[in-house]
């Protein structure tokens, strides 16, 4: 047993236990609880990763719990392998624990299989192949784990900040093969607005979806409203008289925040339903606002923002979150431009249509678009690695999906979702099976030798 793939193929069983012990911890966002940056569950999932880590051989560090790493080799460059360990929230429509990593056929089936910590998993031990092996490094490999790559990314931001090394060159297994040489520019934004409602027919509560990045596929209102009116009925919509109004159910279709069209918004489907109600006042001005400037669009073109190119597509939009009662209303939302566009394209229409409809901008964040020529020499060493793997000679990709490969200089997103495969990441019943896992590690592998070993 002289090879790389030989000594992976000998610890199948380890990885997957290892993986489950990451899966086991939801590892969801909670800003600040117990004194942590992100969450008690993000806190531990990065301890065990670590432990991991220290387990397999390699040295380890924590810094200051928002991004940690283990590391081999030695000179004076490094290359890197960077994933995170945070999760979107579960949701609902899952036939097997969320939390258990439980194989179904040759299916891991739980949150954070596919993204990230799968891949992360497989890097781990992809790193303790090359070593057994013996495989001389002309430079550190170092397997970065962060913590906040769901909501925001200031793990990455602080890793920088606080004296972090950039690597030389290395990717990031959270995107797509053969390679990712291409990312959307992306906007997160809030907006807020107060009501002052009159009228016989009131919003008592309003909610729908789990993050601003995910198409939710529920979403529920509370209005009251006279005895004796009858509500309309309407597909995917489910009605029920409760004291004093109705609670209106909407479903739809969860699916990745860079790809709405592959789902169906249930908060646009209920905003569509409520604007058929007679509401008065502020409350009808901002369902029909919801209604009539978004609904169920997933490109932006009723807002005017439908930017398209030829490299990467149409720009998507998404409405993630909602969440209201009686004075307020909040939304959260999702949208990402192509790659010849500037955030100026299209940001500034968006805030100017929900101010003048009286909405409040409350939060905003943005990450610039990446785009790097399919000549240069990362993605020539990566494709190589993919390619002589595989056989697969396509060419990379220009995504919607934002990784890391934004935050720190000198990466691409390769991996870990395979030509054909199902994208099941921040879906009900997320998995990977047993056999990407090993791919995986093995490409994993290849690269790390690609752009660190000894010439």
């Amino acid at each position: 047993m002289n090879t790389v793939s030989e000594r992976l193929d000998a610890m199948q069983p380890q990885m997957i236990e290892a993986l489950r012990r990451l899966v086991a911890i939801r590892s969801v966002e909670h800003l600040g609880e117990g004194g942590t940056p992100f969450g008690l569950g993000v806190q531990r999932c990065l301890e065990e990763a670590l432990q991991i880590g220290r387990e397999l051989g390699f040295e380890t560090v924590n810094m200051d719990d928002m991004v940690g790493w283990c590391e081999y080799g030695s000179g004076e460059e490094m290359v890197a392998v960077l994933g995170h360990l945070d999760v979107v929230p579960e949701a609902d429509g899952w036939t097997s624990p969320p939390y258990e990593a439980r194989l179904v056929g040759d299916k891991i089936v739980g949150r954070g299989t596919t993204d990230d910590k799968g891949p992360l998993t497989a890097a781990l031990f992809a790193l303790k192949a090359v070593k057994e092996a013996g495989i001389p490094l002309k430079r550190r490999i170092r397997i970065l784990f962060g913590t906040n790559e769901e909501t925001g990314s200031a793990d990455m931001s602080y890793y920088l900040a606080h004296g972090g090394e950039v690597p030389v060159a290395g990717f990031t297994p959270d995107g797509e093969y053969p390679l990712i040489n291409g990312e959307k520019g992306i906007v997160n934004e809030n907006y807020e607005r107060t009501l002052a409602q009159t009228g016989a027919f009131r919003l008592l509560r309003l909610e729908g979806g789990v993050a601003a990045n995910v198409t939710p596929d529920f979403a529920m209102a509370k209005v009251a409203g006279p005895e004796g009116f009858e509500l309309p009925e309407a597909e995917k919509i489910q009605v029920t008289k409760i004291e004093g109004g109705w609670q209106i159910e909407a479903q739809g279709v969860s699916a990745h925040g860079s790809q709405p069209e592959t789902g169906e918004n249930a908060i646009g489907r209920l905003a569509l339903y409520l604007s058929r109600l007679p509401f008065e006042g502020e409350a009808a001005e901002t369902i029909s606002f919801l209604a009539e400037k978004i609904g169920m669009d997933c490109f932006g073109t009723m807002l005017g923002i439908a930017l398209r190119d030829e490299i990467s597509g149409n720009l998507s939009f998404n409405l993630g979150v909602i969440l209201g009662d009686e004075g307020k209303v909040l939304v959260k939302l999702n949208y990402r431009y192509p790659v010849t566009f500037e955030q100026s394209d299209c940001q500034p229409k968006v805030r100017q249509a929900f101010e003048q409809a009286g909405w409040v901008r409350t939060d905003h964040r943005y990450m610039p678009k990446l785009y790097i020529p399919e000549d240069a020499p990362l993605v020539q060493a990566l494709l190589k690695v993919y390619r002589e793997a595989t056989g697969d000679l396509s060419a990379p990709k220009v995504i919607g999906g934002g990784t890391y490969a934004k935050e720190i200089p000198n990466i691409l997103a390769f991996g870990p979702i395979f030509p054909g495969d199902e994208m099941t990441e921040h879906r009900p019943n997320e998995y990977m099976t047993v056999g990407r896992l090993m791919d995986n590690a093995k490409i994993i592998a290849g690269a790390m030798m690609e752009l660190a070993a000894a010439d």
